[in-house]
């Protein structure tokens, strides 16, 4: 276990009647009331979505909070409050060892449900980024440079319409048209928690889209051309949903959501941000992923398997690195089902049943208690029996990384699938390049865009 990282100043309190034991029972942590509080009503989440969005940001946000009450469990209101939620009361949860609470659904109620179907086909993903980097290479001999962002969004949305309804969108009406209908589409639903990323100033003026809902009908053009593609693409998993009992047009709402919100979405996301992380990285590990890869494939008789890719420690290590430091979804609520206690490092809290808990993923995965050298990217952190014991503390999925998806849990359904085409990326990245430079900028959903030099 790693120590505070220096640049934190210590929490220190004082020390309540009552003791409890820790999980370990090897110490006891004193039992203390959620420091915090909401504000004046309806003034109390204004202001703190103020904060949140235009005057400090997300983190500053949080690090404030922390500092100010000495504590990583606080009472706060999260965004996007009034006029859109309308109780943003919440116990944040910003540590390693109080995050996991979320996950104990005997203990919280979750309504997340993330239906990603399951398909292992590395032949397809591999032909649709030979596609992308083919199109990253023209440019690239063209202008010197090349963006990543778009031919990765397409070469992404090519990928699941071929390997879930063996379908390839470009040659359908929808052509290339559907990564950019997507963004549309999600940005309308995201658009009150999300920060775009221009000045303070520019953001007051557009304030209202943290306040009001943006209406529907302004995109329901373009999710029609999209439900259209899945009508007409996803015949025989409609077939099937149909003798399940449920409807064509249901099943068919449901596979957009899951296809295009939850997976393109993540590949939207984190591609480049594995791209970014190993790109800031340096030539000396792109030379040692570029060996360890290359190797293992010639020692396979040439191919690419789903066993030949565990014989390779140092990707695997790299792409759980990735979704350590920077968790594609932020940001995870439960609501108590009962009376509970709730432990962080350094004491016990009482939270009564109804309370909603929120957790900031992004401190929990880099909690400087748990994590050394918590705030850099460490590719080889998880290599090893030492390194493979921490990814319990790996969350992305909305649960532990050494726990498997199931009813119950509601655990990403997709966790397999995602982490299998994230190493596939990496993998068929270093099968062509020795090491590449970049520059990195941020889109208006929050995920990375990429120039390669």
């Amino acid at each position: 276990m790693a120590s505070r990282d220096a640049t934190v100043e210590p929490i220190t309190s004082s020390v309540s009647d009552t003791m409890l034991p820790s999980e370990t029972g090897e110490t006891k942590l004193p039992v203390k009331k959620i420091p915090g509080d909401y504000g004046l009503p309806f003034i109390g989440p204004i202001k703190d979505r103020l904060d949140y969005f235009y005057n400090q940001g997300r983190d500053k946000f949080f690090k404030s909070k922390i500092q100010k009450y000495q504590s990583t469990v606080i009472r706060t209101s999260m965004p996007p409050g009034p006029f859109i939620a309308s109780n943003p009361k919440v116990i944040a949860l910003l540590d390693g060892k109080s995050f996991p609470i979320l996950f104990d659904v005997s203990k919280v109620e979750k309504k997340t449900f993330s239906p990603v179907l399951t398909c292992h086909q590395p032949t397809s993903l591999a032909a649709c980024y030979t596609e992308l980097f083919k199109t990253v290479e023209n440019e690239l001999n063209e202008k010197g440079q090349s963006s990543f962002e778009k031919p990765n969004e397409q070469a992404a949305f090519n990928f699941l319409g071929r390997a879930y309804f063996g379908s390839n969108p470009v040659d359908t009406k929808l052509g290339t048209d559907g990564p950019s209908l997507i963004a549309k589409w999600v940005l309308f639903q995201l658009a009150p928690v999300l920060s775009l990323g221009f000045p303070w100033f520019t953001q007051m003026g557009i304030i209202s889209i943290h306040t009001f809902p943006l209406p529907s009908f302004l995109v329901k053009k373009d999710y029609k051309r999209l439900y259209d593609f899945f009508y007409e693409s996803a015949g025989s998993v409609l077939d099937e949903a149909e003798k399940m009992g449920i409807s064509r047009e249901e099943a068919c709402h449901n596979l957009l959501f899951a296809t295009c919100f939850n997976t393109f979405g993540g590949m939207k996301i984190f591609f480049p941000n594995i791209l970014k992380w190993i790109g800031n990285a340096g030539p000396d590990l792109h030379r040692s992923l570029a060996k360890e890869i290359r190797s293992v494939i010639k020692s396979n008789g040439g191919e690419l398997s789903l066993g030949a890719m565990e014989q390779m420690p140092l990707m695997k290590s790299v792409v759980y690195e990735a979704f350590r430091i920077e968790p594609p979804v932020p940001a995870q609520y439960a609501k108590a089902k009962v009376d509970l206690l709730i432990e962080s490092h350094d004491a016990v809290f009482e939270v009564k049943k109804g309370e909603m808990l929120f957790g900031y993923q992004p401190f929990a995965t880099k909690d400087p208690i748990i994590f050394e050298r918590a705030e850099e990217f460490v590719p080889e952190r998880f290599m090893g029996v030492e390194g493979e014991k921490l990814l319990k503390h790996v969350f992305w999925s909305n649960g532990p990384e050494t726990e498997h998806p199931t009813v119950e849990n509601k655990q990403c359904a997709g966790k397999e699938f995602v982490v299998l085409i994230s190493r596939l990326f990496v993998v068929e990245l270093f099968r062509r390049y020795d090491t590449f430079e970049i520059e990195v900028g941020t889109s208006t959903l929050g995920a990375s865009t990429i120039d390669i030099f």
